[in-house]
């Protein structure tokens, strides 16, 4: 993983790119990281956007506390709702 400043980045956003085979690039300003040029390899997009989106997060977030909270169905109650013997 590589870090710039923000004040120090006067490369291309081209230029950046092709290094990502280094890792990802963060950019700091201040000290502080506020974004980041990461390579997707073979993700497609709507994973990455599906990723990035804060009401799918959300959801899973519920999702994973109904779990822990024990009101979720098991594989065999799923099967059976679904008539999958």
């Amino acid at each position: 993983m590589n870090k710039i400043d923000v004040a120090q980045a006067t490369d291309s956003l081209g230029q950046y790119a092709r290094r990502l085979d280094q890792g990802p690039l963060i950019l700091t300003e201040g000290g502080h990281a506020i974004a980041a040029l990461l390579p997707i390899d073979d993700a497609d997009l709507e994973s990455l956007a599906l990723s990035l989106s804060p009401r799918f997060q959300a959801l899973i977030d519920r999702a994973r506390a109904e779990y822990r909270a024990g009101s979720s169905l098991t594989a065999e109650e799923v099967r059976r709702e679904l008539g999958i013997p």
